[in-house]
């Protein structure tokens, strides 16, 4: 073979530890704070909501490395390592000299990154004795994996999926159904956050936000049940980071090492995932240049376009306040098809990498990203999410630049999911039902003015 097109690791080769981000960081995250009193919140705090050993890990700004349990291990060899690979096809029809590789994460049982840290929270509730966990979902990726993982360790799941994704992406619900959650559309009558919603504004499509509200709700109301969050949070990319230690090991097996880095972003899930554990090598200075793309919706520019402030992580105002690049809490996203990015506001981590410069977001229409999307799909032969299309057509930007620059970069994204359940998605891109959204100056400034502690 003249060019090995996959990058795989044994089982052996593993990573046995995630890699947080937080210990090493120049400038650390702010504390997230008790919206009442404005006091730094202590995992005790927190446990109220997530079970004990995810609140410690939120807060952990001392350890850069935490093991992984090994039954969570055993969990993740089911399917892991995800290949690395190159995207030799893609290349040659950008027409580009740049090395394009990306981390399929889409080979996975359920299609997506998101068990990489459902596992991990799963276990932790059941070794903490809980019976129940409940979450938000947007295009469902999320739920699916939670309700899987809640599964293998025997809790019952309840899952709030945003209403309007919910009828974009009918299988979705039924998938989570399959492994046994009860799914209902947010926001929905069974809770108080969901009925003073709907009274509000009856025909609301729902957000993250109104549904994050919805389980956040449900945990604290429900004796033996805690929330588990598929995004955001510091304790969630902790447990993304296995895809970037994998894949620090894989482009040493291809003997390149990456110039910059790209995924799409919602919360921040996938993008630290990959991006942290290669970050700490621009802390230490032996690979300074990197860059760090974040690939965020036109029609939800958090990261561009809003503001580092303390806000509510939900609609309701059941979370703590987080300093965090926001849009507002009560920002209503556009109805666009790729429902894991219409979240207003960014993770805490990196929120502070962008303010310190590590990293930038850049924006993307959703004409461009379906676009980039099919031209994947036809030279690689995988249908990604309409999420990863996101990442996929900013790395198409980067190549393009490159070629107009004479440079040859090595370009490395992360495959967050595959887009097989999304058809109907693609199926109003091809028919030509699909707009693009950008969301006015006025509109965003309108929700920011709700802000509930500004950051001076």
């Amino acid at each position: 073979m003249k060019h090995q097109k996959k990058f795989l690791l044994s089982e052996q080769d593993l990573p046995t530890q995630w890699y947080n981000i937080q210990a090493e960081m120049p400038n650390k995250p702010m504390p997230p704070l008790n919206p009442k009193t404005h006091e730094p919140l202590t995992a005790g705090d927190l446990s109220h909501i997530f079970n004990m050993e995810c609140s410690k890990q939120e807060l952990d700004q001392t350890h850069p490395w935490i093991d992984i349990p090994d039954e969570v291990q055993e969990k993740y060899a089911y399917y892991r390592s995800t290949p690395l690979v190159r995207a030799y096809a893609f290349e040659q029809a950008l027409g580009t000299r740049a090395h394009i590789y990306f981390k399929n994460e889409s080979t996975n049982p359920l299609g997506s990154h998101k068990i990489n840290s459902a596992l991990p929270q799963c276990y932790y509730c059941k070794q903490e004795g809980d019976t129940n966990v409940t979450t938000e979902t947007g295009a469902g990726q999320w739920g699916a994996a939670l309700a899987y993982a809640a599964k293998l360790y025997g809790l019952e799941a309840a899952v709030y999926q945003v209403k309007i994704t919910m009828q974009q992406k009918p299988y979705r619900s039924y998938l989570m159904r399959t492994f046994g959650a009860a799914v209902q559309g947010s926001p929905s009558m069974s809770t108080r956050a969901g009925k003073d919603i709907i009274t509000r504004e009856p025909n609301h499509p729902g957000s993250l936000g109104t549904a994050i509200s919805e389980a956040i709700e449900l945990a604290t109301t429900t004796p033996g049940c805690k929330y588990a969050l598929g995004s955001v949070l510091n304790h969630v990319a902790l447990h993304q980071t296995i895809i970037g230690l994998e894949a620090e090991k894989q482009m040493a097996m291809a003997g390149e090492y990456p110039d910059k880095i790209i995924a799409c972003f919602g919360g921040g899930s996938n993008f630290g995932g990959i991006a942290f554990p290669f970050m700490r090598h621009v802390f230490d200075g032996t690979h300074k240049d990197t860059e760090f793309i974040a690939a965020e919706p036109e029609s939800c520019p958090k990261l561009t376009r809003g503001k580092f402030e303390y806000d509510f992580g939900d609609e309701a105002g059941y979370t703590p306040l987080l300093p965090m690049y926001t849009l507002g809490h009560d920002f209503k996203p556009a109805n666009i098809h790729a429902g894991g990015l219409r979240y207003h506001g960014a993770g805490v981590i990196i929120s502070q990498l962008v303010k310190d410069g590590y990293m930038r977001g850049v924006d993307i229409p959703q004409l461009d990203s379906f676009k980039a999307g099919i031209l994947f799909a036809q030279t690689e032969g995988i249908v990604p999410a309409p999420e990863s299309c996101h990442a996929i057509a900013a790395t198409i930007r980067e190549a393009q630049l490159a070629n107009e620059e004479g440079k040859a970069p090595v370009i490395l994204f992360n495959l967050s999911g595959h887009g097989l359940i999304d058809m109907p998605s693609y199926m109003s891109y091809i028919d030509g039902d699909l707009v693009n959204y950008r969301v006015s100056d006025a509109e965003i400034e309108k929700n920011l003015e709700e802000i509930p502690l500004k950051i001076d």
